[in-house]
């Protein structure tokens, strides 16, 4: 009698990776949300600027602050999707000659990932909590400010996010989940 693949009774990381699957996806959507409302805030300012004379104050904060956050919100989804950037030709050539030498690397690259991530999330929760504290902000005072911990909130987040998804690749590679893809 053989086991179907896709019967197997569910795994006790399921209920880690499944919630963490979820909260990326909807980092995600709010790194696509975000960029939409910078094409509307963008396409709005040159419209006023350009028909009206009268620019939007703050656009060009609000355009590097965002910035950062997009890519912090839709890297772990990008991890997760397989579509995070890197060069696969030795990685291509090994999976074909060893399976078992391929996963050891991959998920050395991947405890690399977790590493730099745990030390950016380490170096970069000060910074936010100073943020926080003092109120700090971009801009000129009496024309346009914007506060810069929801930013680097969102920064903390999406690393963390992205740090999690390089657990669970570990996880699923070794649960034998995805075998090719992760």
């Amino acid at each position: 009698m053989t086991s179907n693949p896709k019967s197997r009774a569910p795994r006790a990381s399921g209920f880690f990776l499944k919630p963490l699957d979820i909260i990326t996806a909807l980092a995600n959507i709010s790194g696509s949300l975000l960029i939409l409302a910078l094409v509307v805030l963008i396409t709005a300012d040159v419209t006023g600027r350009n028909l009206l004379g009268q620019p939007i104050s703050g656009v060009p904060e609000m355009v590097s602050l965002s910035i950062v956050a997009i890519v912090f919100l839709q890297a772990p989804q990008a991890l997760r999707a397989g579509r995070f950037t890197r060069s696969d030709g030795l990685i291509e050539v090994l999976r074909r000659r060893s399976k078992t030498l391929t996963k050891a690397l991959e998920t050395g690259f991947d405890l690399i990932g977790l590493t730099v991530l745990a030390a950016i999330l380490y170096a970069h929760w000060p910074i936010m909590i100073r943020a926080w504290e003092r109120n700090d902000f971009v801009g000129a005072v009496g024309d346009f400010t914007a506060p810069t911990w929801p930013v680097k909130a969102m920064l903390a987040l999406g690393a963390a996010l992205l740090a999690l998804q390089f657990l669970a690749r570990i996880i699923r590679r070794w649960e034998g989940e995805d075998d090719e893809s992760v």
